[in-house]
């Protein structure tokens, strides 16, 4: 069983969110989880989307 990544989350709190220390250790873990956004909001690259970036940046042919 993993613990959990205390050095990741506060990174995250203290660093990306820029919050103090006292209201990161009073957050809920619902209200941080809601801080830090939903990561499934986020579609995955589809197929259609996926064609397209490859026509828009073929990968490079020939001696480099």
């Amino acid at each position: 069983m993993g613990g959990l990544d205390w050095p990741g989350l506060m990174r995250a709190g203290l660093g990306r969110l820029r919050l103090s220390p006292e209201v990161f250790w009073r957050l809920t873990p619902a209200e941080f989880a809601l801080m830090l956004g939903d990561p499934g909001a986020v579609a995955p690259l589809g197929r259609a989307d996926l064609e397209k970036l490859q026509r828009a940046w073929p990968d490079a042919r020939g001696d480099d």
